[in-house]
């Protein structure tokens, strides 16, 4: 029987950050949500885009400039964002960032 919980004792180990990159990784997905950690190097960026569903932005180091719909907002380690379904934003990495994304797949078109 698989477990019925998700544990990560460490987010930050998680993920590696690329020299002159951003990567991802998925930590968890089911009907309802989806969990993806990202790794940016200092100076890279995730250009504005939207998302079909509700999703919360958390750093988790690093410091970067998180436009959400068009104000920015100095992010660092402990942020948090919630962000409705088709909000436009990007981040912009000032130092090296590790960020969670959780989406909320259960809540589009809510």
């Amino acid at each position: 029987m698989e477990n019925p919980f998700k544990y990560v004792a460490s987010l930050s180990s998680e993920i590696e950050i690329p020299k002159d990159g951003i990567t991802s990784r998925a930590l968890y997905n089911d009907a309802a949500t989806r969990v993806v950690i990202f790794g940016f190097d200092q100076g890279q960026e995730l250009s504005e885009h939207t998302a079909s569903m509700p999703a919360i932005v958390h750093i988790l180091s690093g410091e970067a400039t998180l436009t959400l719909g068009d104000q920015p907002q100095e992010a660092s380690a402990g942020s948090w964002a919630y962000m409705e379904a088709n909000l436009s934003h990007s981040i912009v990495a000032k130092t090296p960032v590790i960020m969670l994304l959780t989406m909320m797949k259960a809540a589009k078109g809510s």
